[in-house]
């Protein structure tokens, strides 16, 4: 008895389950289709990324999101940074690592890269910027005609490093680590294989080899992305198959695909047939497999692109009896209104596959093929042949209920609300470096000298800090992590009072870092030292604070000069530096360094950095000079002379807590007096205690040469490492 099967793709795929014709004569290249080895890899084996040998490499279509297989990589490549070791100071170095390795990604073309995930953060944005040091990235295509990676053949060598044509893979040259705590990160991809959706047709081509494969009957489905993978494209294509309620079987030379809804043929009657031996075959045989044997839910597992292409997961459920649920992964790009009329239409042909009847027909029944859908008399629906026997002198038809047209699913679908990180441009780096007096009642030998940095865009991460030594010299500093609320004065701060609220006066700014925000405080917070900022080279406090626009604030109620910084107050203008005075988002140069009286450059890098961001100012050690004296008085002592008395500051008494003298701070005690006209200095002398005499006959001198010039006195306190600003009164003689 010669017999004609519609053969399960289990025998000749691998387990794929759903039905594939080959009439007698007919077979499929053993080269394509092999017997079923190990399976491919689930869902959840594209998001992990491995580097053992013998991992498959997946062929990518459409738009996906892989982890990929590292194929090369170096040692973690060690960098000492050492800082410190000034005066009193020890010396720290600070370690630092990177790392160089290549990943594939697909084994077949790709048209580019999109974003990349280390660790589930982003690392390169949509735009290719990357939001971590890096030294470069090289993108291989997987074209036939790719060259070697010179990085890769430096390591392994010009004559036996490989250039894995064919593959598509990502190099990674100096990826900096600090932000993955020192080891390499897990890695994941978003790859544009192919420029827009692809047809199920156009996969099942391309992995036979020779693009002989065709859709017919009905919509072909359109994916947004695949991951074909497994022994040979049986294995390959058994999730397109199991996911859709496809038939595939060979016509000539050529593959087909076929939804198998559409109803052709009609079977009419029920009469016996002979056989060649007098036996009678029964006409129609009908059985029908209780619900049980269906799964009560059904979940469809695929790649969701509203959520960064992770792994998710839409459900259909039946009424009735049993308890199993049943799973089907899909390793495809789809949205989760597409992933749950799927497993609707997946339990539904299910439910009708329970339904089977063996008919016996006479040889016209020849011209049908395995996979055609047709209709039966007496049964509503369509039945699909499943197999075809040649018994006797009749064919016995295998039919098996399907679907007809599939039914929409009522409503959307929620794919859920994943953790989603916003693809934020690096943007270049903004580098401030100031000096500041001394922030503290504590004795200080060095300048104040502090390095702040911020970003223009919200994604920016951070730049490495320099100084430059000589022309061609550089040392490590370490690196500003934290963004400096700072940015730039967008009006003039005009002068104030420096011993009171400065209720009038107001300045607009506008912050480099649009995540930054300015906050208004209480009187008593502003007495207590909140709010202190620098605004061009003045020391100010804020209370009040009015948003003016996106990233712009009105500041208001000052605490003008603090910290002796009261004679910088004039010459404000537009376009000055506006910078926080946080201590955990600045970084002070070591205190170790000479820097007094010298011109300092600082150079910072930034991954969005195209050049070094430089900043230069001369240093004048204003932390370590005596503040100016206040409450100048000049009064008269009955013989024609003048007395000028004064208070003296101290760096170490700022809060005067017990109404007594602040401690001296400096070495010694001593004030240098001047009287000019004009700017003609006409008189000057030196005191060691907050008092001076003007005698009686030096005023008639210095008015007779001062031609007509109001006179005008000024003190300066001298100090240990120099004479500090002066304070001066104008006399009236």
């Amino acid at each position: 008895m010669a017999t004609i099967v519609l053969t399960a793709v289990g025998s000749i795929f691998g387990p794929i389950g759903a039905a594939i014709g080959a009439l007698a004569g007919q077979a499929i290249d053993a080269q394509i289709f092999r017997p079923a080895g190990r399976q491919g890899p689930r869902l959840s084996d594209l998001r992990v990324q491995t580097s053992s040998f013998g991992t498959q490499v997946p062929r990518l279509y459409g738009r996906m999101r892989v982890a990929g297989t590292v194929i090369w990589a170096t040692d973690l490549m060690e960098s000492a940074d050492r800082s410190g070791g000034g005066k009193g100071q020890p010396d720290v170095t600070t370690y630092s690592y990177s790392a160089s390795f290549a990943v594939a990604l697909s084994s077949r073309p790709i048209r580019g890269v999109a974003r990349i995930w280390a660790d589930g953060n982003l690392l390169r944005g949509e735009a290719g910027d990357f939001k971590s040091g890096i030294g470069a990235f090289r993108l291989h295509d997987g074209g036939s005609d790719q060259p070697v990676d010179p990085l890769i053949a430096a390591d392994r060598g010009w004559g036996v490093a490989p250039a894995h044509r064919g593959v598509a893979y990502a190099v990674f040259e100096g990826l900096q680590l600090a932000d993955f705590g020192n080891r390499v990160p897990s890695l994941t991809f978003e790859l544009i294989a192919d420029e827009a959706e692809v047809p199920v047709s156009a996969i099942l081509g391309s992995l036979i080899g020779d693009g002989a494969a065709m859709f017919e009957g009905g919509a072909e489905p359109m994916l947004g992305g695949y991951a074909a993978s497994g022994d040979g494209a049986a294995e390959a294509v058994q999730p397109l198959i199991d996911g859709y309620g496809l038939v595939l079987r060979a016509d000539a030379d050529v593959l087909t695909l076929t939804a198998g809804v559409e109803c052709g043929v009609m079977l009419q009657g029920d009469g016996d047939l002979g056989s060649a031996r007098g036996q009678r075959l029964a006409g129609r045989e009908v059985e029908r497999r209780s619900v049980e044997s269906v799964p009560r839910r059904l979940s469809v597992r695929h790649y969701d692109p509203d959520r960064d292409y992770q792994a998710g997961a839409q459900s259909a459920e039946r009424q009735g009896a049993g308890l199993e649920e049943g799973i089907v992964d899909l390793p495809a790009t789809l949205s989760a209104s597409a992933a749950r009329q799927r497993a609707a239409d997946l339990l539904r042909r299910r439910m009708l596959g329970r339904r089977t009847v063996s008919v016996a027909r006479g040889w016209e029944a020849l011209a049908l093929r395995p996979g055609d859908v047709v209709a039966l008399d007496g049964h509503i629906g369509g039945w699909r042949i499943e197999t075809l026997e040649w018994e006797g002198m009749a064919v016995r038809l295998g039919l098996a209920g399907v679907p007809g047209q599939g039914v929409t699913v009522p409503g959307g679908a929620d794919g859920g609300s994943g953790v989603r990180q916003s693809d934020r441009p690096v943007g270049p780096t903004h580098l401030a470096l100031v000096e500041v007096p001394q922030l503290f009642d504590s004795p200080v030998s060095a300048p104040q000298v502090l390095i702040a940095a911020s970003g223009e865009h919200r994604g920016w991460r951070g730049a490495a800090i320099l100084m430059q030594e000589e022309a061609d010299s550089h040392t490590a500093l370490g690196s500003v992590r934290r963004p400096a609320v700072m940015g730039e004065t967008l009006s003039a701060l005009p002068p104030g009072p420096s011993g009171l609220f400065d209720m009038r006066s107001s300045v607009e700014v506008r912050l480099w870092d649009g995540d930054a925000v300015l906050a208004p405080v209480s009187d008593a917070a502003l007495i207590g030292g909140a709010n202190l900022c620098l605004i061009g080279e003045e020391l100010v406090q804020f209370g009040h604070v009015s948003q003016s626009g996106p990233r712009s604030y009105r500041l208001s109620r000052f605490l003008r000069g603090r910290r002796g910084s009261e004679h910088l107050m004039a010459g404000h203008a537009a376009g000055e530096t506006m910078l926080m005075l946080d201590a955990d988002r600045v970084l002070p140069l070591d205190a170790g360094r000479s820097v007094a009286g010298r011109s300092v450059r600082i150079v910072a890098q930034g991954t969005g950095d195209a050049t070094p961001v430089e900043a230069v100012r001369t240093v004048d050690g204003r932390a370590m000079l005596p503040l100016s004296p206040v409450h100048l008085r000049c009064v008269a002592d009955g013989s024609g002379a003048r007395i000028v008395r004064w208070v003296r500051r101290s760096r170490l008494g700022w809060s005067w807590l017990d109404g007594a003298d602040a401690p001296l701070g400096e070495e010694t005690e001593a004030y240098g007096v001047e009287i000019r006209a004009g700017s003609d200095l006409l008189r000057s002398g030196v005191v060691s205690t907050p008092e001076w005499t003007y005698p009686a006959d030096a005023i008639v001198a210095d008015l007779a040469l001062s031609g007509g010039h109001p006179l005008t006195l000024s003190v300066r306190q001298y100090g240990t490492f120099g004479a500090g600003p002066a304070a001066g009164l104008v006399l009236s003689l």
